[in-house]
């Protein structure tokens, strides 16, 4: 059995990448309000801030900030899948693993996760979050992807409605440093 290894950081920050078992389905953008209702759900049980946020078809990005003393981010992780799977159709196929531990077969069972280690670490996985739906050819501009906290980071002045997003000549995303 593989041996998961995480770094948890009681308060740190954390960069998370979360798939659809099924990559060809569009589940998450075809109820997001179901996703964005798991989310509230577990963040009233278990706090934690969402610096940023991105919802595509079948997987998503995220950053957050648990509270000092706390490092539980798997558990909330568990908390919003479940309560995603409890409100979408039962249209998935099953394997017979799934079947027997009576699962659904919605998720990919694991999920990626990043400490972030600085402010440029920080800003450079901002930038992928809000850049992703234009990588992924979703849209042409970052403004014009409806399910990204994109929208609110320009309103607190983050970014510039404009903003272009894209990896710099280093591979990285976070030229709006300014360093």
């Amino acid at each position: 059995m593989p041996d998961y290894r995480r770094n948890r950081v009681p308060g740190g920050t954390y960069f998370f990448t979360v798939n659809l078992l099924e990559r060809r389905r569009r589940l998450l953008v075809e109820h997001v309000d179901a996703l964005r209702t798991a989310v509230r759900i577990v963040r009233d049980r278990q706090p934690f801030h969402i610096d940023a946020w991105v919802v595509l078809p079948d997987h998503l990005h995220c950053l957050w900030t648990l509270p000092p003393g706390d490092a539980d981010y798997s558990g909330r992780w568990k908390a919003i899948k479940t309560a995603f799977a409890k409100v979408v159709p039962r249209k998935e196929s099953l394997s017979e693993v799934r079947r027997a531990n009576h699962e659904r077969g919605i998720w990919q069972r694991r999920f990626w996760e990043h400490t972030i280690r600085d402010e440029r670490d920080y800003a450079a996985h901002m930038d992928y979050i809000c850049f992703n739906p234009v990588k992924h050819g979703w849209v042409e501009r970052v403004t014009d992807w409806p399910y990204s906290s994109f929208h609110r980071l320009v309103r607190t002045g983050v970014y510039p409605v404009d903003w272009a997003g894209g990896a710099g000549s280093d591979g990285t995303f976070g030229e709006r440093l300014g360093d």
